[in-house]
């Protein structure tokens, strides 16, 4: 059965439910999505990570290692996630043990391990993981180029959490952020695999009424700078870790998300074959390889990527990047480029459509960012008939990515 849309109603509300029936191996899964709760809705930094790992720690009746061991007795799955819009529960089971991981879910709603045990062991956990990220160069640089392009705003903040603000997070901090940000009016439930919609329907009516109503919000919009900044961070490092971002004045709401595509492909999405890694490693040698992305979500558009390269050589190597993102918001793209990108793309597509997650993952993303069903396969037509004159006017009329900002680690 092809993936859908429906509605569940809880209270006063219409729930949107994502599913696809797909009986070929016994395995259900559910995702309970509730937007706008994740990473930018820090009252804190880290808070709603936090909330996520302490919500992992099981029940306060049976605490971690009891509740871990219900799960593990009927190999089901039952865990909590973040990102940065959205906080996420997720179960996965067998068929026949799908019922009984529903009713574990139930037991973490309703009696989370809110004590002060759980929250120091997530402490220890959390201040261990920002240890092994200081010495973590990639992250540094990244961490730092989300400063320079979104300055003064959530997305420039150490959503991660700092030694600082992990110590000072309490139960109470948790606790109001889980009951402000987890509602059953801010839910989208995702569920597919050997299940019948009227099953799906039924978990649904018995989970989301155990939450509460909470105050829905606007995702804000934020946007890159283009003053084009260069930091350096010193650290003691044997190699220059260089990220880039720039901003990139286009939406998740434009209907041509193909031409963007085609153009993230070419500048820097394609590993070897992208303009950045010919220039950068194939013919310089300077670089194992250099990545760049047109990211487009709900609250940003820009462009950002990354390489690594000798002490010796980031000068050069920084000055390579710009001229090639120069180059290419200039002159645009080749006939065989094009050809090339379109080959992969409308290609390998069966390879991101073979299993039900990847297919639930794309019809939530088409729902979550007001799209039909059936949205990508439309832009996969268009990019087999794209001419080669309207990708050019298309990324030539995006000379903003030129305003590159850099984030390199480098040698004390």
């Amino acid at each position: 059965m092809a993936e859908m849309v429906k509605e569940v109603k809880i209270k006063d509300t219409q729930v949107p439910v994502v599913f696809e029936e797909g009986n070929f191996i016994p395995i259900v899964s559910l995702q309970l999505v509730f937007t706008n709760a994740g990473h930018l809705s820090n009252t804190k930094d880290g808070l709603a990570d936090m909330s996520a790992k302490l919500l992992n720690e099981g029940t306060k009746k049976d605490g971690s290692v009891g509740f871990a061991q219900k799960l593990d007795d009927h190999a089901v799955d039952v865990s909590a996630h973040v990102g940065r819009e959205s906080f996420v529960f997720e179960v996965s089971a067998l068929k026949s043990e799908f019922p009984y991981a529903i009713e574990r879910l139930k037991e973490l709603l309703q009696d989370p391990n809110y004590t002060s045990e759980a929250l120091e062991q997530v402490k220890r956990q959390k201040i261990g993981w920002l240890t092994q990220k200081k010495s973590d160069f990639d992250y540094i640089a990244a961490t730092k180029l989300r400063e320079i392009l979104f300055k003064d705003t959530p997305l420039a903040r150490p959503y991660d959490g700092t030694f600082e603000s992990i110590k000072s997070i309490s139960l109470d901090d948790i606790k109001g952020f889980v009951s402000t940000h987890l509602g059953y009016n801010n839910a989208i439930a995702v569920i597919g695999g050997d299940i019948s919609f009227d099953e799906a329907e039924k978990y649904v009516n018995e989970l989301l009424p155990l939450l509460p109503k909470v105050k829905k919000v606007k995702t804000p919009w934020f946007t890159a700078s283009d003053k084009r900044e260069i930091v350096f961070i010193p650290e003691d490092t044997q190699q220059a870790y260089i990220y880039f971002g720039a901003p990139f004045n286009y939406t998740y709401k434009e209907k041509d998300q193909y031409k963007a595509k085609i153009a993230e492909y070419i500048l820097g999405g394609a590993g070897f074959g992208s303009r950045l890694m010919e220039e950068i490693r194939v013919k310089r040698g300077l670089t194992y390889g250099a990545y760049s992305m047109l990211r487009r979500t709900k609250y940003a558009s820009y462009l950002s990527g990354y390489l690594q390269t000798k002490l010796s050589t980031q000068d050069e190597a920084k000055a390579l990047v710009q001229k090639v993102v120069d180059d290419f918001v200039g002159k645009g793209i080749t006939a065989d480029e094009l050809e090339a990108a379109k080959k992969f793309l409308v290609g390998s597509e069966p390879l991101r459509m073979e299993t039900l997650s990847q297919r639930l993952n794309r019809a939530y993303n088409e729902f979550y960012y007001g799209r039909p069903l059936g949205f990508s396969k439309e832009q996969l037509k268009k990019i087999e008939t794209v001419t080669l004159d309207e990708m050019n006017a298309f990324i030539t009329s995006h000379k903003e990515l030129s305003d590159l900002s850099f984030s390199i680690v480098t040698k004390k």
